[in-house]
């Protein structure tokens, strides 16, 4: 082992995002200008905040509205080939209301489209990965817990 941590620890990168339902407990993804797959509402966290507050902040930045963040659904170590070693959180944005949909405006440099959809369909609408974690944060949003994850599977 040595004695310098820069070596030693992981510098991990954090993001924070929401899932967001409609009526009919249907998942809000988003279609990304600089992705070629699905995602959600969320980002990187910044220096100095707290990953609800990146939440928070990306969703006003992406979706021009700011709904109440609620609980935790889900953490995920989700380490990248090419972006290193990351991990992923999750937290339930509850159910929009029809105000704050009509209210939604995209910020084009990010965002072109957004959709609800069936959580069962999840794995043909994105990427692995990334199905995997929604589909934990719908279940822990049901029973009621918090998922902690790796690679998107539950340990």
């Amino acid at each position: 082992m040595t004695d310098d941590p820069s070596t030693t620890f992981t510098h991990a990168l954090a993001a924070a995002g929401a899932l967001f339902f409609n009526e009919h407990d249907h998942t809000m993804l988003v279609d990304p200008s600089y992705k070629d797959y699905r995602d959600i509402p969320g980002g990187y966290v910044e220096h100095g905040e707290t990953p609800r507050q990146a939440a928070e902040r990306e969703i006003a930045e992406e979706l021009g509205i700011r709904p109440k963040i609620g609980r935790l659904l889900v953490a995920d170590w989700a380490p990248n080939k090419t972006e290193g070693d990351k991990i992923l959180f999750l937290f339930d944005g509850g159910s929009l209301t029809a105000d704050q949909l009509n209210a939604i405006r995209l910020e084009p440099s990010e965002l072109v489209g957004w959709h609800f959809h069936d959580i069962t369909q999840i794995h043909d609408l994105t990427i692995p990965r990334l199905a995997r974690r929604l589909l934990h944060a719908h279940a822990a949003r049901r029973d009621g817990g918090t998922r902690y994850l790796e690679h998107g599977e539950r340990i």
